[in-house]
């Protein structure tokens, strides 16, 4: 009965594996690169490389606002922190269509527009979404991705028998079929804790679009069930414009009240309803820089007095759920932790390739001919090298792409996206023309690729690696070394896979 219970877990752990494992992978290293997201955006938006602030000044930021956006019906002005060092005014154009501009904390003068969607709005939204919003269909496969995952772990804990002797075993100097399922089992033990985690508060985090009826359910006598849930869950605060002319209050005092109802913490961001109207209100809601729970905690102003006009503190279920979801994305400051998480989600991504190539390699002689098999092989190329390729892609499109790159109607930051997904696609289909040995080619082109995105930044912005080096500029110094370690691990990766074609073709070649 045991024996037949195992069998059957392992034959769950393959096949999940297999059918979702590509998904899997594009979630695992998009997730790693968001931990990292805001120090991308410094290497991809060069007008951004600013040094934070000493001090704060809202009035300059507002001054630009209403040049920016005169009749935008609200303004809402992302704080500097020292990550991301520039101030950000959001605003909804005439089409109510939400943009953008980045300003100068200091002075509130904008920024050059940098033409990119870089870390924060590319590679952090597809980890959870996919770029899929039909539907919020990419939500969903997230969401099934994220249940086959804790399936995947479980399954793996009854097929290997011997965790912790795994954890001891990795033998790299044997043949590569043998060192890769070591490896396999070694991530798999190691990151058991950190995926798992991962994986259920990433569930946890989108509730209520999986579940979207559990408001109904809560607050069914309510007449808005939906409105009720996010007035008592989320916090809410509205009123409508007065239609007559107002000025706003500065907003100094205002901030100085914030941060001493939240014990020295300022707000994250500073929302201005309804400018130049005699309701105005100002929203704040508190940091999370030094805490892990991404804060709900909000306070209103009205614009014309500064009187507070609404306060509002989670409750302790939503206070865990929102610490739940600090847990996951990681946006408070703690870097020894920022790099264990990266090293967590890396280890998940080496988990899943090696379990693709040992079902290739235990299915090879008997059905390397067959079209499922050249599928699977092909699937795998472009779902591990070629993401990877297409990223590296990203990058250097960025820096070869003028500010002022228009095609076909497309902007740069449509063609930055559009570099991406055409290259990830060719990537693919390299996999299913040219097999196990795309594997070599698409190594070499990803080392290429690093070395060549150091470089274009190094020629474009002036910031080479010894200048960022030398002064301490770590969010760039660091993309840049890590771009290199990449092309590294890539060259060693094709030269030990030209080596083990070398072999198999003697084996063929002599019996």
């Amino acid at each position: 009965m045991v024996a037949s219970w195992r069998e059957s877990m392992r034959w769950q752990h393959t096949w999940v594996g297999l059918v979702l494992g590509a998904l899997l992978f594009a979630i695992f290293w998009m997730g790693s690169l968001s931990v990292f997201d805001k120090e991308i955006d410094r290497w991809m938006m060069p007008a951004t490389r600013l040094e934070p602030p000493e001090s704060l000044s809202l009035a300059p930021a507002l001054a630009s606002a209403r040049k920016v956006a005169p009749d935008a019906s609200r303004w809402r002005l992302m704080l500097p922190t020292s990550r991301s060092p520039q101030m950000r005014l959001y605003y909804p154009d005439a089409g109510g269509d939400l943009q953008f501009v980045d300003l100068e904390p200091g002075t509130g003068r904008p920024l050059p527009p940098q033409g990119t969607l870089a870390g924060s709005e590319f590679i952090f939204p597809f980890h959870f979404s996919l770029h899929l919003k039909a539907g919020q269909l990419g939500y969903w496969l997230v969401g099934l991705a994220g249940m086959a995952m804790l399936s995947l772990l479980v399954s793996g804990l009854v097929v290997h028998r011997k965790p912790i002797q795994d954890l001891f075993t990795f033998r790299a100097h044997k043949r590569l079929g043998r060192a890769n399922l070591d490896l396999h089992n070694l991530t798999g033990v190691v990151g058991l804790p950190f995926h798992f985690i991962m994986t259920l508060s990433g569930l946890v985090i989108f509730v209520n679009i999986y579940f979207p009826d559990a408001a109904t359910l809560a607050y069914d006598d309510a007449a808005d069930p939906q409105g009720r849930f996010i007035e008592e869950g989320l916090g809410r605060f509205s009123r409508p414009p007065a239609g007559e002319p107002g000025t706003l209050a500065p907003l100094e005092p205002m901030l100085e009240r914030a941060r001493a109802a939240w014990s020295g913490e300022g707000p994250a961001f500073v929302r201005v309803w309804h400018p130049g109207d005699a309701a105005s209100y100002v929203e704040m809601r508190r940091s999370n820089q030094n805490m892990v729970r991404i804060n709900r905690d909000q306070l209103y102003f009205d614009g014309g007095t500064g009187e507070v006009l609404f306060r509002f503190e989670a409750m302790p279920l939503m206070k865990t759920q929102r610490f739940i979801s600090g847990l996951h994305f990681i946006q408070f400051d703690h870097w020894p932790l920022r790099w264990l998480y990266f090293g967590g989600g890396l280890s998940g991504c080496v988990m899943i390739v090696t379990g693709f190539i040992f079902w290739l390699q235990a299915r090879r002689k008997r059905h390397a001919g067959q079209g499922a098999f050249r599928l699977v092989e092909g699937l795998t190329v472009g779902s591990v090298t070629g993401i990877i390729l297409a990223t590296l892609a990203f990058f250097v499109a960025n820096r070869l792409l003028p500010l002022e790159a228009r095609f076909a109607g497309y902007e740069r930051a449509a063609l930055e996206v559009w570099v991406f997904f055409l290259v990830w696609l060719g990537a693919f289909v390299h996999g299913w023309l040219q097999r196990s040995d795309a594997w070599r080619g698409q190594c070499w082109a990803i080392a290429m690729l690093a070395v060549a995105a150091v470089a274009l930044n190094a020629v474009t912005t002036g910031d080479h690696l010894l200048k960022t080096l030398a002064e301490g500029y770590w969010p760039v110094a660091g993309m840049d070394l890590m771009l290199l370690a990449g092309a590294a691990v890539a060259v060693w990766s094709a030269r030990r896979l030209t080596q083990h074609r070398a072999v198999r073709l003697r084996e063929v070649e002599f019996g």
